[in-house]
C-alpha cells in the first residue's frame, strides 16, 4: 500500500470525528430540551409573584387583575408577608390606612366610672311651712293673694274675722275689773288669748283701749315664697286650718333617679356634677346626702339626694337636673383598663386583636378576655392582657371581618374553618 494513501486516509478520519464532535455539541447547548427547561424555570418563577387585595387579604391570585369581591386593583404580595402563625391575620398596610385601624399599648390606670344622673329640683322638704289660722273664723282679706309671693316672718298674710275672738275678748274686759280680787279668772282670760297666738303686745292693746276688734291679722311664722294657697277671701276656717305653704328656697334638694345597678358605685358624700336644661353653660356643685335604701319596685331605681345652696335663687324647684358622679373603683385599682372600642363583645366573649411583637409588619392575633366594670368608654380587664402588649382600639370590626374571611378564628367563631381563597384565571 503507498503511504501517500495511508496518510490520506487518516485525515479523512480525524475530520470525520471532528465534524462528529461539533455535531454533538451543537446539539446538547442548543436542544428543545435546554429551551423548555429554561422557560419551566421562568414559569415557576412567576408562580411564586401572588397577588391579593387590600381589603381581602384572603383573596390569592397567580397575575394582577381585579377583587372579585370589591374590584379594587389587586397588588403584589412579597413572600415575606406570608403568616406563619395559622391564627394570625396579616393586613397589608394599605388595608390598614383604609381601615383606619389604631393601635395602642395597654397599661394600668385609675379606674374611674362616670355614673350619670337625671332627676328634679325639689324644695327642702325641711324648710317647708304650713301657715295655719290659730283661730276659727271668716277670712275678710287675704293680705297675699297668689303663690309665688315673698312674705317675711312676722308680716301680716290675712284678717280673719271671729266670733270666738269676740266673746273672749269681752271675758277679758270684765276679768281685768276685778284682776286684784280674782287674778285666777284674769290670767285664765289672757291665756285663753295666748292660745290663739295673740302677743302680749296684742292683749296689752285690748285691755288698755277697752274696744273689742272684730278682725285680727294671721302673721307669717317664717321667711320664704307662697308655693301653695289654700284659701279665698271669704272662706270659713275652723282652728288649725292650713291656709299657705311656705318654702324657703335658700337651700334645695336636687332628687336624681340611681339605677341598682349604679348603687354599688356611689356613696353619701360622693360630690356631684350637674347641670340644669333650663341653665345651659351653667354647672352646679353637691355633694350626696342620702340615697334612699329602698329601690322602687317598679322603676327599679332609688333616690339620690343633694344638698344644694340656692342664695343666688337662679335655681327652681321642678327643674330638670343631670348630674354626673366620678366614681373611683378603688377593688380594681391595679387593674389594666382598655377603651370601649378595642372590646369585641359577643355576649358571651369578649376577645380583643393583638398586634404581634415579633414583626413592624400589621399582624394580629384574636385573644379573649374577661372584663370586669364597665368605666363608660372604658372597660377594666381581669385577665387576658398584659402590661406592654399592644391592641387594636379602632378598626376592630375590620380587622375581625378579614379574619372571618379568611376563616381564621373570629368573634363569633372561636376556631377557623377554612382556607385562604386562591382564584387562579389561568385555569379559565
Amino acid at each position: 500500500m503507498n503511504i501517500k494513501n495511508i496518510f490520506s486516509k487518516e485525515r479523512i478520519f480525524y475530520a470525520l470525528f471532528l465534524a462528529i464532535g461539533l455535531l454533538i455539541g451543537w446539539i446538547f447547548f442548543n436542544s428543545p430540551e435546554s429551551k423548555s427547561i429554561e422557560h419551566d424555570h421562568s414559569e415557576h418563577s412567576e408562580e411564586e409573584t401572588i397577588w391579593t387585595c387590600s381589603m381581602h387579604p384572603n383573596i390569592r391570585m397567580h397575575e394582577p387583575g381585579k377583587c372579585p369581591i370589591c374590584a379594587m386593583d389587586l397588588i403584589q404580595l412579597n413572600k415575606s408577608d406570608i403568616v406563619v402563625d395559622s391564627d394570625e391575620i396579616h393586613l397589608t398596610k394599605e388595608a390598614i390606612e383604609l381601615a383606619n385601624v389604631l393601635t395602642s399599648v395597654v397599661a394600668k390606670q385609675k379606674p374611674l366610672k362616670e355614673v350619670r344622673l337625671y332627676g328634679k329640683i325639689q324644695a327642702d322638704e325641711r324648710l317647708l311651712f304650713s301657715q295655719v289660722s290659730h283661730i276659727s273664723g271668716r277670712i275678710e282679706n287675704l293680705l297675699v293673694s297668689f303663690t309665688g309671693e315673698s312674705v317675711s316672718k312676722g308680716q301680716p298674710l290675712a284678717y280673719i274675722y271671729s266670733p270666738d275672738l269676740i266673746t273672749t275678748q269681752q271675758e277679758l274686759l270684765e276679768a281685768a275689773k276685778s284682776k286684784n280680787s280674782e287674778p285666777q279668772i284674769y290670767e285664765a282670760a289672757k291665756e285663753k288669748l295666748r292660745l290663739w297666738k295673740l302677743s302680749e303686745t296684742q292683749i296689752s292693746a285690748i285691755e288698755s283701749s277697752g274696744k273689742i276688734k272684730t278682725s285680727f291679722e294671721v302673721y307669717s311664722s317664717t321667711t320664704g315664697i307662697v308655693t301653695k294657697r289654700f284659701v279665698n277671701n271669704g272662706d270659713y276656717v275652723s282652728q288649725g286650718s292650713p291656709l299657705f305653704e311656705i318654702s324657703n328656697l335658700s337651700k334645695l334638694w336636687a332628687l336624681f333617679d340611681a339605677y341598682e345597678s349604679d348603687l354599688p358605685l356611689i356613696k353619701e358624700g360622693d360630690k356631684v356634677n350637674f347641670t340644669v336644661q333650663a341653665l345651659p353653660g351653667q354647672s352646679f356643685v353637691g355633694r350626696i346626702a342620702f340615697i334612699d335604701p329602698v329601690i322602687n319596685s317598679v322603676t327599679r331605681v332609688s333616690k339620690v339626694r343633694l344638698e344644694v345652696d340656692n342664695k343666688s335663687g337662679k335655681l327652681k324647684p321642678e327643674m330638670f337636673a343631670t348630674g354626673v358622679v366620678k366614681a373611683n373603683l378603688t377593688d380594681y385599682k391595679d387593674n389594666i383598663v382598655i377603651p370601649r372600642s378595642a372590646v369585641l363583645w359577643t355576649g358571651k366573649r369578649s376577645v380583643v386583636y393583638i398586634k404581634q411583637p415579633y414583626t413592624d409588619e400589621p399582624i394580629f392575633k384574636l385573644r379573649e378576655i374577661e372584663l370586669g366594670p364597665s368605666l363608660g368608654n372604658s372597660y377594666v380587664v381581669i385577665s387576658g392582657l398584659e402590661v406592654g402588649e399592644e391592641i387594636v382600639i379602632q378598626g376592630a370590626f375590620s380587622v375581625d371581618a378579614a379574619s372571618q374571611l379568611e376563616g381564621k378564628p373570629s368573634m363569633m367563631n372561636s376556631a377557623g374553618t377554612s382556607k385562604p381563597v386562591i382564584v387562579d384565571h389561568s385555569k379559565h
